[in-house]
């Protein structure tokens, strides 16, 4: 089976639309990352009406969003009242989750589902495929046109984004790369003791 890992995020797209990208790249599994499975823009991708699409296109389905969504209640991940992407990847119920997915990356060719559009702005990216590259996983981000961008190009556009594209005196590639995903777990990441829309913080 496959040993790459996709991920897709369901933005605005029809479900057919979204049904069709998943035929397209032979997807057999869906771990669902969202925190919140529900969208009020785009009720097709509710947990209940999404599962049901998905098996009867014989796609399996996982929630995950307790383990490996970005709105963690574990004490542990919170640093200044904020998640901290940093540390949410060293709890234990995220290192499961990482594990969960590794694992099912094995036995089917699995997808992760998040919220946006893009993956430079999603946790799927910054926090959960970065686990997982690190661990020797390849990733696959499907793109909105239905495209493969490779995890590495996608942190290669997220560090032109940021600034950080070349080595210099003062810093390594190595940690100009991790500058960059602590940067934008940052942006990314939820406050509990603020009101969000389930849908910019999945």
């Amino acid at each position: 089976m496959s040993s790459i890992l996709y991920t897709l995020g369901h933005s605005d797209h029809t479900l057919e639309a979204f049904l069709a990208l998943l035929q397209r790249h032979r997807i057999t599994a869906i771990a669902d990352v969202r925190s919140a499975p529900y969208s009020r823009r785009h009720p097709q991708f509710n947990r209940e009406p999404l599962q049901a699409a998905l098996r009867e296109a014989g796609v399996a389905y996982v929630f995950l969003g307790r383990a490996c969504g970005a709105r963690s209640d574990d004490p542990a991940a919170l640093r200044d009242g904020q998640v901290d992407y940093e540390r949410l990847a060293r709890t234990p119920r995220f290192r499961d989750g990482v594990t969960r997915i590794a694992q099912g990356a094995q036995r089917y060719r699995l997808a992760l589902l998040c919220a946006e559009r893009d993956p430079m702005t999603c946790h799927r990216t910054i926090l959960i495929s970065r686990s997982l590259v690190e661990q020797g996983l390849p990733v696959e981000h499907i793109l909105y046109d239905g495209t493969l961008e490779p995890h590495a190009e996608t942190l290669c556009r997220l560090r032109a984004h940021l600034g950080l594209e070349h080595p210099d005196l003062f810093h390594t590639d190595a940690e100009l790369e991790a500058l960059a995903y602590r940067q934008q777990g940052e942006r990314l990441a939820y406050r509990p003791d603020e009101l969000h829309d389930a849908e910019s913080n999945p």
